[in-house]
């Protein structure tokens, strides 16, 4: 079953529906049970704003764990750009056949790599995934050999220098792993629906302010969809681009 949260456009559709319902039943059905006094209305007035306040301060917050999240993505793709093209050039320290190898197996590994940031389909991230573990295995391999040949301190900067090539990977995709949890979406939701109860109860009148239930709800599913975008790696429109690792294939690949 797909990840609503990775399609912002449903998040919008659904947050803004069901933010509306609840103004709408706030405004109708809540009114049938009973109306707030006019010695009253001032005590539901604080407790109004101090619910859409809270509210504000949710979204806010999951804001910034989104953003941080994707800040995240992106430092990390910037490490492994750097730690590929540091194994690349260390790689010259290893014997000429071991060195050739590793710099064609670093290449294939830096392509692959690029692909994990730009593909969005699922069989094709299959075979990213495979194909990096395979590359992974065969550099270790090579590099593991080489230093067991010749246990020298220069050999082991390569295997450090491989090593934090494949630590970078790790981190990489923990960092994609890594999404708001369902838990804060939901408390969100759940405060975002009673506002908006309490915003279509306060509506003084409903023919007229029929417009005006309209803005919390657009307001705050705008938000949620925002918040669904910048937090899913792969959906939406926001997304990290590999920059730093393009580049890094632009100048191993002359043309």
């Amino acid at each position: 079953m797909p990840n609503v949260l990775n399609h912002a456009e449903l998040v919008f559709l659904l947050s803004f529906i069901s933010m509306w319902l609840a103004a709408r039943i706030g405004a109708t059905i809540l009114r049938r049970v009973g109306t707030i006094a006019d010695d009253a209305r001032d005590d539901f007035s604080v407790i109004q704003t101090a619910t859409l306040t809270l509210l504000a301060l949710i979204i806010g917050f999951t804001f910034s764990m989104a953003v941080g999240r994707y800040d995240l993505r992106e430092h990390y793709e910037e490490e492994e750009a750097s730690a590929i093209s540091t194994a690349y050039l260390r790689a010259d320290l290893l014997p000429a056949a071991d060195a050739a190898a590793v710099r064609a197996l670093l290449v294939k590994y830096l392509d692959v790599r690029a692909l994990f940031y730009t593909t969005r389909d699922a069989r094709e991230l299959d075979r990213v995934d495979a194909d990096t573990t395979r590359l992974q295995q065969e550099m270790w391999t090579r590099v593991r050999n080489a230093a067991v040949a010749q246990p020298t301190p220069i050999t082991a900067l390569v295997v450090s220098a491989i090593n934090d090539v494949l630590n970078t990977q790790g981190y990489a995709q923990a960092a994609w792993w890594n999404r708001i949890p369902y838990a804060a979406w939901g408390l969100m939701t759940l405060i975002a629906i009673g506002a908006n109860l309490l915003v279509g109860y306060g509506a003084r009148a409903l023919t007229a302010g029929a417009g005006l239930l309209l803005v919390v709800p657009l307001v705050v599913a705008l938000a949620f969809s925002l918040i669904a975008d910048i937090d899913s790696p792969r959906g939406g429109m926001i997304h990290v681009r590999p920059v730093d690792l393009q580049a890094l294939v632009s100048s191993l690949h002359p043309r």
